[in-house]
């Protein structure tokens, strides 16, 4: 879907980016990270996707400007009427305490701000609700504190994904509270629908570079979309107080091409069957006195074998808490 904002954009693009290179320079902006946080940065994460560009955009190029001219303009008045109006200049105060014109006037300009903020804000409004038809559809649920995904469409059953232990995201080069142990794989530009809701308390399903964030609501089943253009692998968390291990609830998402994707879909089919929540929560509780990651022991009875198409080596999923978390599985 064409972004509404392109025609906008074009014409704005000059004046945003030379305001903003002179306001922060430019120097801010050339080493930011793809896909999670920046060190030192001061300017949103950059976008991926067309929601996220229109973010960008009504940030940047609307709200910016207003907020300076603003701040700048009061700033200007106040030291005006500080050196202008101060006892030693000014020994005897005037006697009027009104103007209609300039109570009429710092009553009319506000409201014509607001006007003009309003249109581009209800049309970002808008585009963020006016979904295209997905090309699939994707469940994310909240748990304290993990996340399970289920894909329908594709009849693969829900997974659990945690946070990855620290040695295992130094191994592999990855940030920490951020990797997760199984990432959420989408095809690249294709549009995803995702079903989002909660288990057991308010969790939030955010992915900064994708310019998405929507409540997981026990009860309650929230919708957002998104359409990466480019493949990689972005970063995400929740983003609601949820409890003690609030922050070790990463989301992690690996946008790869269309036959990589068939070819994970194809690899997940031939999987056992995911566990259901309340086994999920059972094996975390019980992983803290074995060596056995909690998602696997619940995927499999006792004494069974491991499935076909298992990972042996696969990292242990983490604990439903922090204090209690299993040791890693021994190769």
């Amino acid at each position: 879907m064409q972004s509404r904002f392109q025609g906008i954009r074009a014409r704005a693009t000059g004046i945003a980016a030379g305001a903003l290179t002179a306001f922060w320079g430019a120097s801010a902006f050339a080493a930011d990270l793809i896909g999670q946080p920046t060190d030192g940065a001061i300017d949103m994460q950059p976008g991926v996707t067309p929601l996220k560009h229109d973010a960008i955009f009504f940030h940047n190029a609307i709200l910016l400007p207003i907020i300076t001219i603003i701040t700048l303009f009061v700033l200007g008045l106040l030291l005006w009427c500080v050196f202008r109006f101060n006892k030693r200049r000014n020994p005897v105060p005037a006697t009027w305490s009104h103007n209609t014109p300039i109570e009429i006037l710092w009553t009319v300009v506000p409201v014509m701000i607001l006007m003009v903020i309003a249109v581009f804000s209800f049309r970002l409004l808008f585009e963020y609700h006016d979904m295209p038809k997905p090309y699939m559809t994707v469940k994310a649920t909240g748990y304290q504190w993990y996340w399970g995904y289920e894909y329908p469409d594709k009849k693969i059953p829900e997974f659990i994904s945690n946070i990855l232990p620290e040695e295992k995201a130094k191994a592999k080069g990855v940030p920490y509270r951020l990797a997760a142990t199984e990432p959420l794989v989408v095809p690249v530009n294709q549009v995803v629908r995702v079903l989002v809701t909660g288990a057991d308390v308010i969790h939030a399903f955010a992915v900064p570079s994708f310019g998405i964030i929507t409540d997981a609501v026990p009860g309650r089943v929230n919708e957002t979309w998104f359409k990466v253009e480019k493949t990689g692998t972005y970063y995400g968390q929740c983003r609601e107080l949820c409890g003690v291990d609030h922050a070790f609830m990463p989301i992690e998402v690996r946008v790869v091409t269309q036959p990589e994707f068939d070819a994970w879909v194809a690899s997940k089919a031939k999987g056992a069957p995911a566990p259901t929540p309340s086994a999920n929560a059972a094996a975390a509780n019980a992983a803290g006195a074995s060596n056995t990651p909690p998602a696997a022991a619940a995927a499999q009875p006792a004494g069974a074998a491991p499935a076909a198409g298992a990972n042996p080596s696969a990292p242990p999923a983490a604990s439903a808490t922090k204090t209690a978390q299993p040791a890693p599985a021994k190769p």
